[in-house]
């Protein structure tokens, strides 16, 4: 049986709970939109186009303004691209008016970090405003992929600072704490980095847009943690797609207060 091209997302959807695996890339079930799934498309969409922005407007004395100008704009232009799709999930008034004013604090306090970043490297290089941007604009949505394993990501952030490379994934998650799917992700992210370049990465980590940027260090044991996470996933789904092979993780993340999984009616993990 031929390995199936995995993700970070499928490979820690594999680890969370096998049927749920089964019944996303087996039998591909339809998912369900979520307004955080939907909202973070919008995050990731803004800022990757924040860098776009036409410097020869900013100077030392606006350039935090514009920034945040900006950021604004770019945001009001993707929620109202994405209003077929917020539409879909029947929101009210008052929840859409809720997310909408929720990211955009996010957003804004994205803007704040990388303004503040902007000014430290003015003052530390004493170079022009349009020099500091273009220093800080990372390499944006990169896919990385590896053929003799199959598997392949899409990397939100490749930062390249003085002799570092700092790999940066974006994230709305309401708490500021690196779960062990995210650091398998990063590990997963730093080995497809190193197998295509030949160097680890420096570092990689997460800008939790709610909070500021985390970062770990990159070594051995982390490229080891995705080297055998990717070779258990395909050493199960090349052997079976029979799912009773598949077996459930019955946990809270089946059902909770405001929502279940995508696959409870079909999977009836309470059911005795």
């Amino acid at each position: 049986m031929a390995k199936r091209i995995e993700s970070p997302s499928s490979i820690n959807t594999f680890k969370q709970c096998k049927r749920k695996y089964y019944y996303q890339y087996i039998e591909k079930l339809p998912t369900q939109a979520n307004i955080h799934q939907v909202r973070g498309n919008i995050a990731h969409s803004t800022l990757e186009n924040f860098y776009n922005l036409d410097t020869h407007q900013l100077t030392e004395e606006n350039f935090a303004r514009k920034c945040k100008e900006s950021i604004q704009t770019f945001f009001l232009h993707y929620w109202k691209q994405y209003q077929e799709k917020l539409r879909l999930l029947q929101l009210s008034p008052d929840q859409e008016r809720f997310y909408f004013e929720e990211t955009m604090l996010m957003l804004m306090n994205w803007t704040n970090h990388f303004v503040e970043d902007l000014s430290i490297l003015l003052k530390k290089k004493n170079i022009s405003v349009q020099e500091a941007f273009l220093e800080l604009t990372p390499v944006r949505e990169q896919e990385y992929a590896s053929e003799g394993r199959s598997v392949r990501g899409f990397i939100d952030a490749i930062h390249h600072v003085d002799d570092e490379v700092h790999i940066i994934d974006y994230k709305t998650n309401s708490t500021f704490e690196m779960k062990e799917s995210i650091r398998l992700q990063l590990a997963i992210y730093s080995l497809l980095y190193f197998e295509k370049h030949g160097k680890m990465p420096s570092k990689v980590g997460i800008f939790f847009l709610r909070h500021k940027l985390k970062l770990m260090n990159v070594d051995e044991p982390l490229l080891d943690l995705a080297r055998k996470e990717i070779e258990e996933i395909h050493k199960h789904t090349s052997s079976t797609e029979q799912k009773e092979d598949y077996p459930k993780t019955i946990t809270s993340l089946c059902k909770w207060s405001t929502g279940k999984c995508d696959f409870y009616d079909v999977c009836k993990p309470h059911e005795k």
